[in-house]
């Protein structure tokens, strides 16, 4: 273990906490994985791959449908993380959590049900340059339909917010800011109470995508002051397909539902239909019930493990990654917040980040290249493409290594 480790190795057992990751123990082209795709995706603890197992060997039945025992217990796993992820998140009531099947749905219907009613010609959406495309191309759809448009603000070279000039787009026209609490490319965090304060001042109720913050420290909706907030499950351990809209209960009550079908009404008749109280009216269909027990799993496990350790652990070893990195020649990083999470984006001079991820691959390696759903960002630094490795609380030093000899490796063969 390097020397630099100690203080957060003695708070973190890291060989204990790999080995509940079944995945981290394959081989891919002969050599030991290294998984450095996290802001992806995150692997999945055997607790939680077992709790989507239990669910469909022993309680497998639709939700809210039957008075059977099965139907009665699957209703009990799907509510229950419902109150799991209120809790999670600190939102004041469960009542407040729309499930998903992630941000991109979340956001998604924030914009067609809240935001779309609401705007009309000359109004005005506020994002930022960083933002993944689930949180542009939603805006942008709705700002066509309506006459409205969107802007966004500018970011640094380091790639922090230009605060000052977020905050100066937010005139009278506004009527929605959004703003990702942590930047999947950059790994920067914005400081969202800062906009959340400004936005509040002026009547703007802000969106913030969550979907890389939950997975690396504590979110408080509540002493956030945000108005929405997007998660996505599978970046936080959970099974693809889940997620949440934490909403302010005054604006799930005003938003009519824009996805009908079962279970999402009181009464239908061809004369009208009456919908279902807030957030059932926004759950038409089945939903993904297997994969939310696996959400309360993924809750359980973060929260034996403790943020706190983990957020030690990945802070070691983003300045460590990033201490390696520099050694490359010629290396660019994207990146350079005072505040960020663990996510490395450069590019390595003379070659391709598609080729060096390919051959990477091939030394066991997986990041990730391409664009990143962000072309925008990728516009602000005039590259097609950057090289992401993301690092998550199950990585250690020596794979960092193990990675950065790699990349030295596959370099020359480009050069």
């Amino acid at each position: 273990m390097n020397a630099r480790f100690k203080i957060a190795a003695d708070r973190f057992d890291i060989d204990r906490v790999r080995a509940d990751f079944p995945l981290l123990q394959r081989e891919v082209h002969g050599k030991p994985l290294v998984y450095f795709d996290n802001a992806n995706t995150s692997q999945k603890p055997a607790s939680v791959i077992e709790a989507v197992d239990e669910h469909y060997r022993l309680h497998n039945a639709n939700v809210a449908r039957a008075v059977h025992e099965l139907g009665e217990e699957a209703t009990a796993a799907y509510e229950g993380a419902r109150d799991r992820l209120a809790r999670f998140i600190n939102a004041s009531s469960s009542q407040e959590l729309v499930l998903t099947s992630g941000t991109t749905q979340s956001i998604n219907l924030v914009a067609y049900s809240f935001l779309l009613p609401r705007l009309r010609p000359g109004d005005v959406i506020v994002t930022t340059v960083m933002e993944h495309h689930a949180n542009i191309v939603p805006w942008q759809i709705v700002a066509q339909r309506s006459g409205a448009t969107v802007k966004a603000a500018p970011i640094n070279a380091a790639g922090e917010l230009d605060v000052e000039a977020f905050i100066a787009l937010l005139g009278p026209e506004v009527k929605l800011a959004a703003v990702g609490h942590v930047s999947n490319v950059l790994g920067t965090v914005n400081p969202v109470r800062e906009l959340a304060r400004e936005c509040r001042r002026r009547g703007i109720p802000l969106l913030v995508d969550g979907s890389q913050a939950v997975p690396h420290r504590p979110v408080d909706v509540q002493s956030l002051g945000c108005d929405f907030y997007a998660v996505t499950g599978h970046k936080m351990l959970a099974p693809t397909g889940t997620g949440l809209l934490w909403a302010r209960k005054e604006h799930l009550q005003a938003m009519p539902p824009f996805f009908g079908g079962g279970e999402m009404i009181r009464e239908v008749s061809f004369e009208g239909t009456t919908f279902a109280d807030p957030p059932h009216r926004f759950e038409a269909g089945t939903p993904n019930i297997a994969g939310f027990a696996g959400v309360t799993a993924a809750i359980d496990y973060y929260e034996r493990l403790g943020f706190d350790a983990i957020r030690l652990w990945e802070s070691e070893l983003l300045a460590y990654a990033t201490e390696r990195l520099r050694e490359v020649p010629g290396l660019r990083l994207f990146g350079e917040a005072a505040d960020k999470e663990p996510v490395l984006s450069f590019l390595v001079e003379g070659a391709q980040a598609t080729d060096l991820a390919t051959l990477l691959d091939l030394e066991g390696i997986a990041v990730r290249s391409g664009h990143h759903c962000a072309h925008p960002l990728m516009a602000y630094y005039g590259v097609p493409a950057t090289l992401r490795a993301s690092l998550a609380f199950y990585n250690t030093p020596e794979e960092v290594d193990i990675f950065v000899a790699a990349l030295q490796k596959v370099r020359k063969l480009l050069l």
